[in-house]
């Protein structure tokens, strides 16, 4: 940061520019020198102040690297205050930041961190708040939050190989849908209308290439702002819960996709339910945390509606095994589970199993989709070159 300082020494004022991480430490500086402050001003870069203020954001990332600090620095001894105050001056993410001076701030207040935290639930979620507040109960907090790194590492993880392996098909069909908009609305045109000249029968594929290019080229903005129009307004759906859940339901449904959803949806619980109760958790509220942070609220519905059984005095395996949502493997080694005294271990070994599961399914799916886009594009491209050389031929033999 620059600034411009004015200082007395030996009577003489001085002016002068200089550069320094913050205001604290030119301060520092100054005094060192014997300098007597009469002024500082901080010059202030507009762009930079407008993207840490509106495009700065704290990330999961950012979140997994904060738990994976503190716990290092708790385990070392160091106290709440201190740690965050070094946190503080190792973040260069604005947005990070701020929040972390948040929490500093709430803490001096005599707030407990689980407090601070819960002030902001978009970054810390309800599991997260319930670990936390039971390593502060339990005095393990050094624990808790390694064992909350380590699953928010292991979810990074797995979101990652979910992206990495679902990307190269998503950027094909893409690319191939820009190709085949191009080549429609722009290219076959020209060539058509060499066609119009000629007293000659066209094929049955050539009309209606020329009925499907003439539509795209008077109407090629309008279908650009149907196709946005739509994407705003299915997201504008899928953010009611009511739109949500239909969406939830009808993707269970898909053949390609039902299995990954699934099994990632299982990873997410049976690791979360197995950390909590391993951290000292009741079973009921650990099913109150699986309720409130499934991100697939038919999966929601599923672990309220087995929260209510176990509280009627069901156990976990017995209210899992009424519903079909659940794998009767799990089901199996739940009850198992329960009746051993392990169940957090088992359930661990459950999530462990439903990931691998999950990377099969989607090495499986992308196995599949890749002949399967070769293929359509294949037809498509054969399609447009059939509807454009046969009248050439055609031509050549009426000549």
């Amino acid at each position: 940061m620059k600034f411009t300082y004015k200082a007395l020494k030996n009577n003489v004022l001085i002016k002068a520019n200089i550069e320094a991480d913050n205001k604290q430490k030119l301060i520092e500086y100054l005094k060192a020198k014997n300098y007597l402050i009469v002024d500082i001003f901080e010059h202030k870069n507009l762009f930079n102040e407008m993207q840490n203020k509106y495009f700065a954001s704290v990330g999961h990332s950012d979140i997994v690297d904060f738990t994976r600090q503190l716990a290092i620095m708790f385990n070392a001894g160091l106290t709440i205050i201190d740690a965050l105050d070094i946190l503080k001056k190792q973040t260069t993410n604005p947005a990070m930041l701020r929040l972390i001076n948040s929490l500093d701030d709430s803490i001096r207040a005599g707030n407990s961190l689980s407090l601070a935290m819960s002030q902001y639930p978009h970054h810390f979620n309800n599991l997260y708040i319930a670990l936390v507040k039971s390593g502060e109960a339990s005095g393990k907090l050094d624990e808790i939050l390694v064992r909350l790194a380590d699953q928010l590492e292991k979810q990074r993880t797995f979101k990652a190989k979910i992206k990495g392996a679902l990307i190269y098909p998503v950027i094909i069909i893409i690319g191939m849908i820009g190709v085949i908009f191009v080549m429609i609305t722009f290219v076959i045109p020209k060539l058509l209308e060499l066609y119009k000249d000629f007293d000659i029968d066209l094929p049955i594929t050539t009309k209606i290439l020329i009925v499907i290019s003439s539509f795209f080229q008077r109407a090629w903005p309008l279908v650009i702002i149907i196709i946005f129009g739509a994407v705003v307004l299915t997201k504008r759906i899928l953010h009611t819960k009511r739109g949500k859940k239909l969406f939830d339901r009808l993707i269970l449904k898909i053949p390609l996709f039902n299995k990954i959803i699934k099994m990632s949806a299982l990873v997410d619980t049976t690791r979360t339910l197995s950390i909590l109760m391993k951290s000292g958790v009741s079973i009921i509220e650990a099913l109150s945390i699986a309720v409130e942070t499934s991100s697939n609220l038919v999966f929601q519905d599923a672990f309220a509606t087995i929260k209510n059984r176990v509280e009627k005095g069901d156990s976990l395996g017995k209210s899992m095994g009424q519903l079909e949502l659940f794998p009767p493997i799990l089901v199996q080694m739940t009850t198992v589970g329960e009746q051993t005294g392990h169940l957090d271990e088992v359930l661990f070994k459950m999530s462990v199993f439903f990931e691998m599961e999950s990377e099969l399914a989607i090495k499986a799916l992308t196995t599949m989709i890749e002949p399967v886009i070769l293929v359509v594009l294949a037809i498509g491209v054969g399609f447009i070159v059939f509807s454009v050389i046969t009248p050439i031929y055609n031509l050549t033999n009426a000549f």
